[in-house]
């Protein structure tokens, strides 16, 4: 549980750095990626939600 935390707490440092939507976006999808692959689950859906996710983060400036 603890390292599921820091991975979260670690991709919101990485996604608060971010200059485009595009970096948001591809991020946020490295990101995804790593935690599904890291917890079992299907990276290209990790990916996929990652990368929503952090577009929609830079879209609604709360990133």
């Amino acid at each position: 549980m603890r390292n599921k935390f820091v991975v979260i707490l670690f991709s919101g440092f990485l996604l608060a750095g971010c200059n485009t939507i595009g970096e948001s976006a591809g991020l946020g999808a490295l990101v995804g990626a790593g935690v599904a692959g890291a917890t079992g689950g299907d990276m290209v859906t990790g990916a996929a939600i990652g990368g929503a996710v952090g577009a929609g983060c830079y879209a609604t400036n709360t990133c």
